[in-house]
């Protein structure tokens, strides 16, 4: 779509009306049809622009753009092209190909916040085109047309407003804000306003809730605020996860490492030249054994292994109410260290709810009984225009379903109650007065005043006081002064506070309005109401902090409600009103100075879009590895920016559901913790893969480059990428299912700077790698000094094939190693995970295969071996586990 000249504008809420009609070309009979079809050629429909997606094809390529994989890929055509070595060629194509499948498919789906918003958009729109009412496409829409709102309706775009009639609009997915805002059609000043104060304003996908209204359309598609979310979206960069920073990181390394002893190697081959052969035959020969050293160090399977790893802990937490979109998503959590949480919906339930009244001169909590004959029951129950549906759902304004939802929940038969006394007169509400009124008729034919409102405008109005359910006697001064200190103590704790008064009158005034209904009242009591926090969330909160994360409040709802329920959940502590910013004061702060204040704040209220994503990047910006939860449209640029974005499965919108990493079915704020506990869980398991494929790979290393400088016959390609996939491949994923080691959520989050290798990985890998590559070229000197068969080719044949078969097991019995890092393999319970068990098992017979089955001997380049051969090889395996263990015995000693 085009961008509409009058984006550049965005004051429409300072426009007088006839200065929007002017300044739009337009009437409030509307445009004409000339007209309009005239701009929607010229700026396109009031839809939203597609985001660029990968398609199949190029998901499947981007696979091979991480460099070990290139490595490979260059190892396969070196094989075939010049050393005509095809068979193998074949064969490490196939696992890199294999490799890149396992990637596009494990992956995560391709992003749907666009798509999504998209699908938000109503369908229809009422507008006036040459001065009749038309219903049309909302995609129909231009700038300058004139639209008709009312309860029911999503707004189709971007409208200033010339008339309003008690019109209240949802503006919580937008704003934060969780109480339907009052519109007006006053102009407003000519300065910069927070959204969620132009009053004046009715944005694309908000949700009119009462009354109507009548309005100019200013901006369509991507020119309207929701379009402009969905343009931040587009332009957010995805930020890397800890877990691709750290196996880039070591992919890098790895790299580098090969080519180094690759170069070092292939120099020594160049140089010794040990068996006299012509020049170019040496070079393709020592051009196989840096192949053979490329497979070997490069743990090929490494990728697709972690992706199955995050893959098993997805399947996990799904069962737990935590459903993963992509994959490093479920290790992201374990090292989150900050969760930045939209608090409507998120930590609260989105849903006013009645908690504190005040009646008799006495204040009560909601759950308290309450007698049918209370007056306060009663009026805010008959002066309201909630619709109760046949199945008993209730629709309306918000705060106004809360109240008809306290009197069922006190047994409080509000239906029955209205036919017996039925609505016969009213006043609306308007913003000026701030007062409902309803009259009803009662069965002694006298009629019930029922009014409710803003407590300083209603007690304006009354003369008398209910001191006791039977007694009624003349309001006070003192009363008054009770009333308001009441009042002003529930506003303290965020809570909003509603006025109820009545009367008995003998008929109906003549003319029914304020001046003649709205008088002599007497006060039944006050409402304190509030969006409450989620029951599970206070503990939640707790738990974080426990495990060391610290938990922040995002919100585009008012400083004073923010920031008591900060301290209702403990985020903040009482007292501690410096750790409270609203958006206009961090407007007032610049880059560097929010920087250094940053740590300072918990509680963020009234803040747009664009101050949540400048939020989580002042802390991604001081290495902190940054969760974001929300629900609402305004959540997504900010989901999408942070290190790990977390939509809510139920109340969320689509669009934060799109931009998010992982969606709690259940909007449960503490299944984020359980997700951290999966998070370093799978983290915890991925160290140990790793340890056992790098100690691995690193005995490969040692073995060929040991074998090059001695002179000794190279174990081939083919066998190192077959014990590579037999050996590496069940046993690594098969540790990825470890059980949860004790006590992991009370250490600190490891942070982005952490590393797979931190935590005396790396030296066990180090270690413990050179000892798997000594014990293989022990086992292969013992067949060449003490051969079975006499002939050179034979005893050569048979020292390669031990030393293939010892590589290959010592491998398999280090994973019952790998299981701790200092803990004894007796005490983790070595044959406890059913899974680790088949798969060792596995392993071993796809390489015991190569040598026991006919026909594989010629392919894998082995001879058959006998039984005492086989007890060295089987030996070699359990001498590693005997040395290991009396390493941890003695580095246990060491840290007490």
């Amino acid at each position: 779509m085009k961008q509409v000249e009058n984006k550049k504008f965005s004051r429409y809420y300072a426009l007088s009306k006839g200065s929007l009609l002017s300044k739009f070309k337009t009437s409030e009979d509307g445009l004409s049809n000339q007209q309009a079809a005239k701009l929607l050629k010229e700026n396109g429909p009031n839809a939203l622009a597609q985001g660029k997606r990968k398609n199949l094809i190029q998901r499947f390529l981007d696979q091979f753009k991480d460099f070990m994989i290139i490595v490979l890929l260059a190892a396969a055509l070196i094989s075939g092209l010049v050393a005509k070595e095809w068979a193998d060629a074949a064969l490490i194509l196939a696992v890199v190909i294999i490799n890149a499948i396992f990637g596009v498919f494990q992956e995560s789906k391709a992003e749907e916040a666009i798509d999504a918003l998209k699908e938000m958009s109503t369908p229809e729109a009422h507008v006036r085109r040459n001065g009749k009412l038309e219903t049309i496409s909302s995609e129909d829409l231009v700038v300058g047309d004139v639209v008709l709102l009312e309860a029911g309706d999503i707004v189709p775009a971007d409208i200033r407003l010339l008339d309003s009639a008690s019109m209240k609009i949802e503006e919580s997915a937008l704003t934060g804000e969780s109480v339907p805002v009052e519109k007006s059609a006053e102009v407003l000043a000519d300065e910069d306003i927070p959204l969620g104060d132009r009053k004046n304003m009715a944005y694309m996908n908000s949700n009119v809730t009462y009354g109507r209204g009548v309005g100019i359309v200013v901006s369509i598609g991507m020119d309207t605020q929701v379009g402009q979310i969905a343009g931040m979206i587009n332009r957010a960069e995805d930020i890397g996860t800890p877990l691709q920073d750290n196996l880039n990181s070591l992919g890098k390394t790895l790299t580098w490492l090969i080519l180094v002893i690759a170069a070092v190697i292939f120099a020594v081959g160049i140089f010794n030249n040990h068996d006299g052969l012509p020049m170019n035959e040496l070079v393709i020969n020592m051009l196989l054994v840096a192949i053979s050293l490329a497979v070997a160090a490069i743990p090929e399977g490494l990728p697709a292994i972690v992706t199955i790893i995050l893959a098993l802990g997805t399947t996990r937490m799904a069962k737990r109410k935590a459903l993963v979109r992509k994959l490093p998503a479920v290790e992201t959590l374990g090292s989150t260290e900050i969760v930045a949480s939209d608090k409507t919906g998120t930590l609260t339930q989105n849903k006013m709810t009645v908690e504190k009244i005040y009646q008799y001169g006495k204040l009560q909590d909601a759950s308290e009984p309450i007698s049918d004959a209370d007056k306060v029951l009663q009026v805010m129950t008959f002066s309201n225009d909630t619709k109760i549906q046949s199945d008993g759902t209730l629709v309306g304004d918000p705060t106004e379903t809360a109240l008809v939802q306290f009197g069922f929940d006190h047994d409080y038969q509000v239906e029955d109650e209205l036919v017996k006394e039925p609505r016969v007169a009213e006043v609306p509400f308007d913003s000026e007065r701030k007062l409902m009124s309803t009259i009803h008729q009662l069965p002694n034919s006298k009629y019930l005043v029922a009014v409710k409102g803003a407590p300083d405008m209603l007690l304006q109005r009354v003369t008398k006081i209910q001191a006791t359910p039977g007694e009624v006697r003349d309001f006070t001064e003192a009363d008054e002064t009770e009333i308001l200190k009441q009042n002003k103590n529930m506003a303290v704790q965020a809570l909003r506070v509603l006025a109820m008064g009545y009367k008995i009158v003998d008929q109906i005034p003549t003319t029914v309005d304020s001046d003649t209904v709205e008088n002599d009242l007497i006060f039944a009591g006050l409402i304190g109401m509030i969006d409450p926090e989620r029951p599970e969330a206070a503990q939640a909160v707790a738990d974080a902090k426990k495990a060391g994360i610290r938990p922040i409040m995002i919100t585009g709802d008012h400083q004073d409600t923010a920031e008591a329920i900060a301290k209702r959940l403990g985020i903040i502590k009482p007292g501690d009103d410096g750790a409270v910013i609203t958006g206009a004061q961090l407007d007032q702060l610049s880059d560097e100075e929010f920087d250094k204040k940053v740590q300072q704040y918990s509680v963020y209220a009234r803040v747009s879009p664009e101050h949540k994503v400048r939020i989580v990047s002042a802390w991604q910006d001081k290495g902190k590895v940054v969760a974001m939860t929300g629900d609402g449209v305004n959540d997504a640029p900010a989901l999408k920016s942070a290190d790990i974005g977390i939509g809510m499965g139920i109340t969320g919108t689509e669009v934060s559901k799109g931009a998010s990493d992982m969606v709690l079915a259940d909007d449960n704020f503490a299944t984020i913790i359980v997700a951290v506990e999966e998070g370093r869980k799978v983290f915890s398991n991925i160290q140990k893969s790793i340890q056992y494929l790098l100690s691995a790979n690193l005995g490969e290393v040692l073995t060929l480059f040991m074998m090059t400088l001695l002179g000794w016959d190279i174990l081939l390609p083919v066998q190192l990428l077959w014990i590579n996939l037999a050996t590496d491949t069940f046993p690594a994923i098969a540790l990825g299912v470890e059980p949860t080691e004790p006590g992991i959520m009370d250490r600190k989050p490891r942070g982005r700077k952490s590393s797979f290798l931190g935590g005396g990985i790396g030296s066990s890998i180090v270690y413990q790698g050179i000892l798997e590559g000594l014990i293989t070229l022990g086992v292969y000197g013992l067949a060449i000094t003490f051969p079975v068969h006499t002939a050179n080719a034979a005893m050569h044949a048979d020292a390669l094939t031990m030393a293939y078969a010892t590589l290959a097991l010592i491998q398999l019995f280090h994973a019952f190693n790998v299981k701790s890092t200092y803990q004894s393999i007796f005490k983790v319970h070595p044959f406890k995970n059913k899974i680790f068990n088949i798969g060792v098992a596995t392993s071993f017979i796809m390489v015991a295969a190569t040598i026991l089955v006919p026909g594989f001997n010629g392919l894998f380049h082995v001879t058959e071996l006998n039984l005492l051969q086989w007890s060295i090889v089987l030996g070699a395996g359990v001498l590693m586990v005997l040395i290991v263990e009396i390493v941890k015995f003695f580095q246990r000693r060491t840290s007490k």
